[in-house]
């Protein structure tokens, strides 16, 4: 009777997490489906210790842009939360549209030493 018990659970958890996978599998096929729009212009972020090397970077609306992160000195990674950038040396690149204007704040996303904190740029988008 136990193992007749265990038996039905466990085809029971088998059955639901074969579901899961599935649906994960299709939510993660349709994102890696979505066409990535092709750059019309280029972004090189250089990044040394504690600095970026420029204060403000300016980017057009509607434009697309790949941004690369080029790490010259230290390990760094590049975040722009607003427009959802994340860079770092797995992922040095990225194409963006941004569509909205503003001013966005960039930061450094890996701990690098004590100068981490004030790794800051500013991206506007005109």
């Amino acid at each position: 009777m136990k193992k007749r018990m265990f038996s039905l659970i466990a085809g029971a958890l088998l059955l639901i997490l074969a579901a899961c996978t599935r649906e994960s599998g299709q939510a993660n096929n349709e994102e890696a489906n979505k066409p990535v729009p092709e750059a019309e212009t280029q972004l090189v972020v250089k990044a040394v210790n504690y600095e970026f090397d420029q204060k403000v970077y300016h980017l057009k609306a509607g434009v697309p842009v790949q941004i690369t992160l080029d790490n010259e000195d230290g390990n760094h990674g590049l975040r722009i939360p607003e427009l959802g950038v994340k860079l770092d040396q797995a992922q040095p690149s990225t194409v963006i549209t941004p569509d909205k204007a503003g001013e966005y704040e960039m930061s450094c996303s890996i701990p690098c030493g004590p100068g981490h904190k004030a790794m800051k740029a500013q991206v506007i988008v005109e």
